[in-house]
């Protein structure tokens, strides 16, 4: 299982699921990322925590924990 925290910079990957529940799940589907969507990595702050990403035409900054609980391909 490889998850959006294991992307590389520059890499686009395809969410396959969303693990976690409850508020957090919802907060995440919120920001736009939902199972098919793509995610370009383009940014990784230097300790590595958080990950900037494009994601339906908009630029987000995701911390680790939350990247950990994206499932990608």
């Amino acid at each position: 299982m490889k998850t959006l925290r294991d992307a590389k910079i520059g890499e686009t990957v395809k969410v396959v699921k969303l693990h976690g529940e409850g508020a957090v799940k919802r907060r995440i589907m919120d920001m736009g990322i939902t199972k098919n969507v793509e995610i370009s990595i383009r940014k990784v702050a230097p300790l590595g925590d958080p990950i900037e990403i494009t994601v339906r035409g908009y630029e987000l900054s995701l911390r680790k924990a939350d990247a950990e609980m994206i499932e990608v391909e």
